[in-house]
Order: C-alpha cells, then sequence, then structure tokens
C-alpha cells in the first residue's frame, strides 16, 4: 500500500469525478501527515454548504488535531462552482483563488480540489485549465507510444497531485482519461487511488481494476483499504 506520510508537499488531491472520495483520501494524508509536522488543509471551491464550519464542510470533515483546514469560496447549491455562482449572482474572482491556494504556511501544505477535473469554475474555465494556469509553468507532455501506454511527461517544479478514483465498473475508463488530461498539462501524479469504499466495490474488483491500469499507467495505481 502507499505510503500516505512519504507523500510530498506541497500537494494536491484530486478526482476523478464527483463522490469519489477525494475529501477522505485528504483525510487519510493529513493524518498520516500531522504524525511528522502540522499539516494545512486548502480547499479553494466549496458548494453546498453557507459557512465553513457547516457539518458537511470538508473543512470540518479533515480538521483534526494538528490539521488546520481552510475554506474560501462557499457556495450553498450542491452545483458545479460555475452553475452554484450563477445561482447566486455572483461570478468567481478566480486570480485571488489562486492567489489564496499559493500563500506560504508553517508545515504541509494538503489542497483539494472540487469535483471533477474539468468542473467549470467560469465560462470557457473549468477546474483544470485554472489549476494549471497557475501551478508553475506548462511542462511539455510525452506522446503516448504505440501500444497505448500512457507516458509520463517531465515536470517543471509543479504542484503534484494524486488521482482519487471509483474502483468498479467505469473506472478504467475515468481514470485513463483524467490521467491523460492531467500528463498532457505536466502534472506530476504520484499515485492513483482506487477507493472502493466510494461505490462498495468489492476487494477482487478492485485489485484487478488497479492492475488493468498499471499497465496503462506509469505511476503506482493502489487500492485504498
Amino acid at each position: 500500500m502507499l505510503n500516505l506520510a512519504a507523500l510530498p508537499s506541497p500537494l494536491w488531491v484530486l478526482g476523478t469525478g464527483t463522490g469519489v472520495g477525494k475529501t477522505h483520501v485528504a483525510g487519510r494524508i493529513a493524518r498520516a501527515w500531522s504524525a511528522w509536522a502540522p499539516v494545512i488543509y486548502r480547499k479553494p471551491f466549496q458548494t453546498g454548504v453557507d459557512r465553513a464550519d457547516h457539518p458537511e464542510a470538508d473543512a470540518t470533515a479533515v480538521a483534526g488535531p494538528g490539521i488546520h483546514a481552510e475554506s474560501h469560496v462557499l457556495l450553498r447549491a450542491p452545483l458545479s462552482p460555475w452553475a452554484a455562482a450563477q445561482r447566486e449572482g455572483q461570478s468567481l474572482d478566480l486570480d485571488a483563488t489562486a492567489a489564496w491556494c499559493r500563500r506560504p504556511a508553517e508545515g504541509r501544505i494538503l489542497l483539494e480540489g472540487v469535483g471533477g477535473l474539468m468542473v467549470p469554475l467560469a465560462p470557457r474555465v473549468h477546474f483544470l485549465a485554472w489549476a494549471s494556469a497557475w501551478n508553475a509553468e506548462a511542462a511539455p507532455a510525452l506522446p503516448g507510444s504505440a501500444s497505448g501506454v500512457c507516458r509520463r511527461p517531465v515536470d517543471q517544479g509543479r504542484i503534484p497531485c494524486v488521482l482519487v478514483a471509483l474502483a468498479g465498473l467505469g473506472t478504467l475508463n475515468h481514470t485513463l482519461l483524467s490521467a491523460e488530461a492531467l500528463m498532457m498539462r505536466g502534472w506530476r501524479i504520484e499515485a492513483v487511488i482506487l477507493n472502493p469504499g466510494a461505490d462498495h466495490t468489492d476487494a477482487a474488483t478492485a485489485e484487478e481494476n488497479a492492475m488493468l491500469l498499471r499497465a496503462f499507467l506509469p505511476m503506482p495505481v493502489e487500492v485504498l483499504d
């Protein structure tokens, strides 16, 4: 199993979609890190809540001893950030949110995305485009081989990520598409983490899907226990 405590900081926790367990994985990483250093968890976009300490807020789920949890944009409707902002008659200041994410801090920094990689934030701007624009300069992507195996691009100082995915039916396509989108934009994926608890996948099926993904991806693919 992946050594969560050894993952680098700062680190993004991203997902192939909504409901894959990003916050659960972020909490596991934060607790593993907190045994060694203070942890600052940052959630730049949170929908479906009206305050940072709401019982359903992701920051509430992650916060704990040695873990300081922060939220920036809070929107009441449980929709994409763009749709939720439209419901409230506002537009999101994406530059200010990027600056909020980049603030220095004492300790290890853990950032969590919102929904899937391409969830809309504004007209013609999805999450991955926004995060890639400020998360260091874009790195060159290496083309896939004729065999279809995805090649990891060379990163140039970009904050790396872990990619959280479901473990059951449909995860192969969703995970490969998401991993390719990240790598083509220069992201380093520390690991793909399949979360069988999110879709109630049995252990044998989860491991079988992990094995198949390992044949296509250059980074570790692990099943969360």
